[in-house]
């Protein structure tokens, strides 16, 4: 089963987007703009879209694995989650990035990647003196190091 999301681009110079079927849920995106940075530097480059997503869905947008390596720029807010209300004609997808060099972006780059998620069902928390027996210490995963 698929799901149908509409899509404006802001750009022709930027490849199309697709799902490639059967190598990663994960769709790259592009830069919309050549952007010029110098080490310390912090902007938005533009994806160049702008989309509606299906009802009961928000995006999340992260870099890609070469992102830091093949550019030298962190994603700042490192995770970036577009809820369904950010679907208007103005609404352009950003990537705000920092420079740990001087970098250029070059237009239909990819820098970043996307998928959509079911948006979280309401929950209600309900207090307790104890959560269960099983107890593995409160250090993550390990237990007590």
């Amino acid at each position: 089963m698929s799901e149908k999301i509409r899509i404006k681009y802001f750009s022709d110079a930027i490849d199309r987007l697709e799902y490639i079927d059967n190598k990663s849920d994960w769709i790259d995106l592009r830069a919309a703009e050549e952007i010029e940075f110098k080490k310390g530097d912090w902007k938005l480059i533009p994806l160049g879209v702008a989309m509606q997503l299906p009802e009961g869905y928000e995006a999340h947008i992260v870099p890609r694995s070469s992102t830091f390596k093949n550019f030298g720029i962190i994603q700042t807010n490192h995770m970036g989650v577009i809820d369904g209300s950010y679907c208007g004609d103005n609404d352009q997808w950003y990537f705000p990035a920092l420079a740990v060099r001087d970098t250029v972006i070059h237009v239909n780059d990819r820098i970043c990647q996307f998928r959509i998620m079911q948006n979280q069902p309401r929950i209600d928390f309900e207090e307790c003196k104890h959560l269960s027996d099983t107890d593995r210490g409160g250090f993550g995963s390990t237990g007590i190091s």
